[in-house]
């Protein structure tokens, strides 16, 4: 396919594709999916190789958001059933940091509801920084604590925080129709603060909220503009008693397409399989990893995720491997340095003997000859 080989050759010089051919992509058909993961892989597998960066989400406070929208379980109104809670003590806060750490995760996220943190939350988040980074070496910690005053950004790249993501979500046009009290400019402003600060920018999608092609594709080159290190691409996950209830608009194959869209506008950015992948890519996660190289482990922010253990096993089974802490996520001419480190390795490496599963072997105890329904 004509369009699949000119978004590799620019993908592979970094080069920005036109709109036209960023909505192309999404509207292929399901009979070349397969095509568009492989192109989108050749891409990933450039600037990344087949490492995959593990991220765990710790929710500092849950809950009673003052914000309006209407994606979020935590938001002003919500009737869905979550985990309320104030502020994590940091101690606590870094017990759980250290359950992801322990399961391969090298970047923490802390993230708090709320529109913006107050200087005392600054603090207390300090602390929070603190605490991990002293129990947990070489451990990368973003923080996402809502909208930045002047300074804040500042003082939490002072308090050793890395990153600091704060999502885009939808387009410019549509970003009203979502939330009503902040704007899509607000959202700007805090991804340039971060920025401006000296702190890794992390800044994503939401897909599934109703949105059409062209938004999807407006938001996603807003991004490009805004050049964050991270793209996490969230897949609306419709909770009951949120306004977005009802949105059960994607497929597995709608998300794999979004995945290689985004891939290929940011091509040498870490692309994340955000939250929702479990509910929407279903059985077709291991084709995601040849596109996104990186995810989060566990479970997100107020909803379940997919085991931990089962996130390590689908990484292996795909011929991918964790990425430790010893390497640099980004290309070198994104300030990554990684070398060598973002080959794939040599063709003539020797094949590693599977570890045995006998987990995985389990013997019949119901359907025939037992009193027992068979499963099926």
């Amino acid at each position: 396919m004509d369009l699949l080989n000119t978004l590799v050759d620019k993908g592979l010089r970094r080069e920005l594709p036109s709109r036209e051919e960023a909505l192309a992509v999404l509207a292929t058909s399901d009979d070349d999916l397969l095509d568009v993961v492989a192109a989108a892989g050749k891409v990933r597998r450039k600037w990344f190789g087949r490492r995959v960066k593990l991220n765990y989400l710790v929710n500092l406070k849950s809950g009673l958001c003052p914000e309006d929208c209407s994606y979020c379980s935590q938001r002003l109104g919500s009737k869905a059933e979550i985990l309320k809670y104030t502020w994590l003590k940091p101690d606590d806060a870094s017990k759980a940091a250290a359950a992801g750490v322990a399961g391969g995760a090298k970047r923490v996220c802390l993230v708090a509801s709320g529109r913006g943190p107050t200087d005392k939350d600054v603090d207390r988040v300090a602390r929070t920084i603190d605490a991990i980074k002293s129990q947990n070496e070489g451990v990368e910690v973003c923080a996402c604590l809502g909208l930045l005053s002047d300074g804040q950004a500042e003082r939490l790249r002072g308090a050793g925080a890395d990153a600091y993501n704060h999502n885009l979500n939808t387009s410019e046009a549509t970003y009203g129709d979502i939330t009503t009290t902040h704007t899509y400019a607000d959202r700007v402003d805090t991804v340039q603060k971060a920025h401006a600060a000296g702190l890794s920018a992390c800044s994503g999608l939401i897909a599934g909220m109703g949105e059409s092609d062209a938004d999807l594709v407006d938001v996603v080159y807003g991004l490009r503009d805004l050049d964050p290190d991270s793209v996490p691409v969230n897949f609306l996950i419709p909770f009951e008693g949120t306004p977005l209830a009802k949105e059960w608009n994607l497929t597995p194959q709608r998300c794999l397409r979004i995945l290689a869209m985004v891939r290929f506008v940011c091509p040498d950015v870490e692309v994340r399989i955000a939250g929702g992948r479990e509910v929407h890519l279903r059985a077709m996660q291991p084709l995601a990893l040849h596109i996104a190289n990186s995810i989060f482990l566990g479970d997100y922010l107020t909803s379940e995720g997919q085991a931990g253990r089962a996130d390590l096993d689908m990484i292996a089974d795909a011929g991918f491997e964790v990425e430790g802490t010893d390497q640099v996520t980004l290309p070198e001419h994104r300030g990554g340095g990684c070398g060598s480190v973002c080959a794939s390795g040599p063709a003539d490496a020797p094949a590693e003997v599977p570890e045995a599963r006998t987990d995985l072997v389990a013997v019949r105890r119901r359907g025939a000859g037992t009193d027992l329904a068979p499963n099926a």
